[in-house]
């Protein structure tokens, strides 16, 4: 069955990423950098304190997810092509197709882990300055039973567990035409770079853009998904902000996934064109 192969494709690969000393120490590394948060307890920045460490672990989350992201995808890739085991593989009764979301399937599933153990450590962190926050308030906000709302930490994980996603689809794509792994690198956090900023040349130029420029400006906001969508944070986490509304939620997963789809689609048709 073609969603067995993927499946055993998808566990190989999640097997082999956490394996790799790569991923070991960029999870130790984030975990490190989002707990160093708990320094800021000395100071007494009151409820600012919160909202500082959750931007903390979300700026954190970001960097870290998206180097992994990236880097694992095209070494898994490489390492299929570098090793001479796409060979083996698809001798076998293995479709083109299955093989690449396989591959892809694997490194999602780390990137899970990556991203839920981060928001777990977060949660942590939260939780235990938000008690002692608690313990400190006055007799007129004894009221006051949560600052915290915990449940945003692990939605927000998994909104930028979609643009990862997102970023593994576009490498992926990368390699699938490329004949290095450093040019993959290169080349997809360029685009990354191009994904997170290209809503700040959109805004400035588009109104006053006309002709050709607007139309080329109107094809980048097209081809380039705009990661600018999944950067909600401000909006979450606090009990003080509003939160984010369902429907905001499902709008921006069915934006990433269109764009996953789309470029595993231009992947898979470079892949299958691809000799070896």
């Amino acid at each position: 069955m073609i969603w067995e192969r993927t499946a055993a494709i998808a566990a190989n690969t999640f097997l082999e990423a956490v394996r790799q000393k790569f991923f070991n120490a960029l999870l130790l590394l984030a975990i490190a950098l989002v707990a160093s948060a708990r320094f800021f307890q000395q100071f007494d920045f009151g409820a600012g304190e919160l909202k500082f460490i959750a931007d903390f672990g979300f700026g954190a989350l970001f960097v870290f997810g998206a180097v992994l992201s990236v880097f694992m995808t095209a070494q898994l890739f490489f390492n299929e092509l570098e090793n001479r085991t796409v060979q083996t593989l698809l001798a076998k009764p293995l479709h083109r197709i299955e093989f690449l979301v396989g591959k892809w399937l694997g490194g999602q599933l780390v990137v899970l882990v990556f991203v839920f153990v981060i928001c777990f450590i977060l949660a942590g962190i939260l939780w235990w300055r938000e008690s002692d926050l608690l313990g400190r308030l006055s007799v007129s906000e004894v009221g006051v039973r949560a600052l915290v709302r915990y449940s945003d930490i692990f939605l927000y994980g998994f909104l930028q567990w979609v643009k990862f996603g997102v970023v593994s689809s576009i490498t992926l794509f990368i390699a699938s035409f490329s004949n290095t792994n450093l040019y993959t690198i290169v080349v997809a956090f360029f685009v990354l770079l191009v994904c997170q900023l290209q809503y700040i040349a959109r805004d400035a130029y588009t109104a006053t853009a006309e002709g050709l420029s607007r139309w080329l400006l109107t094809l980048i906001a097209w081809v380039f998904p705009n990661f600018q969508l999944f950067n909600v944070g401000e909006r979450m986490v606090l009990l003080a902000n509003d939160g984010l509304p369902i429907e905001v939620v499902l709008r921006i997963t069915a934006y990433g996934v269109i764009y996953m789809v789309l470029f595993l689609a231009l992947a898979l048709l470079h892949f299958r064109r691809r000799q070896f």
